[in-house]
């Protein structure tokens, strides 16, 4: 639809350099005047609008003092706000790691590591990949046991990053673990309150290895 610009709000910014909502204005403005990209668009009210996606532009329909643009009407669902602005380039979309596959998890790591200034620059993807991959990470309710899997992504900032592209929507823990696996990626805490409902002796001297260990034999 070609709705008026005054009836469109914005409620964020275009994240867009000052100078290219400009020289974007100015091409309109020598041009047709017509913006052959669409703004997505909701309705929240009688003839009122509210930008979801491409609000770069939005930015220079405004710049370009454009009385009218061309608007596609979409339904007023958050994933249909999602779905916009992840295919304008807006939102960088997330891959479920609980169910991920091997060459998701690599390109997902590998989009990190090539981000300006990125903290997993200097990581073996091809190690991280394989042992990610191999982790019982269907039943990991946060990203925190990739720093115990030695892969170079370490605990803070790094495991932090890994929230820009993957989230979880964990399995139900087994009420008996013993595979070695799960139980290395379990706090001591954890690993102690499991032996003493199992009635393991000697918990209180165990170090994690040693709970590991018992664990996995019981």
């Amino acid at each position: 639809m070609h709705l008026y610009l005054d009836e469109i709000e914005l409620s964020q910014g275009a994240n867009a350099p000052e100078f290219l909502i400009k020289a974007s204005a100015h091409l309109l403005n020598t041009k047709e005047g017509r913006n052959w990209v669409p703004i997505v668009v909701r309705e929240v009210a009688e003839d009122r609008y509210e930008v979801i996606a491409n609000s770069f532009i939005y930015a220079v329909a405004e710049e370009a003092g454009l009385e009218r643009v061309w608007c596609i009407i979409a339904d007023d669902t958050e994933n249909t706000a999602v779905t916009s602005r992840i295919l304008a380039g807006e939102e960088v979309p997330k891959i479920n790691l609980s169910k991920a596959s091997r060459d998701e998890i690599s390109a997902a790591l590998e989009y990190l590591a090539a981000q300006p200034g990125s903290l997993l620059k200097s990581i073996k993807i091809s190690v991280a990949v394989n042992r990610i991959d191999e982790a019982p990470r269907q039943y990991w309710k946060t990203l925190d046991p990739i720093a115990n899997l030695k892969c170079g992504i370490t605990r803070g900032k790094k495991v932090e990053s890994l929230k820009k592209v993957f989230y979880l929507t964990p399995q139900e823990m087994p009420a008996t673990i013993s595979d070695p696996k799960i139980l290395e990626t379990m706090t001591t805490v954890e690993l102690k309150t499991i032996a003493k409902k199992r009635n393991i002796s000697g918990i209180s001297k165990m170090k994690k290895s040693d709970l590991v260990y018992a664990l996995s034999q019981d």
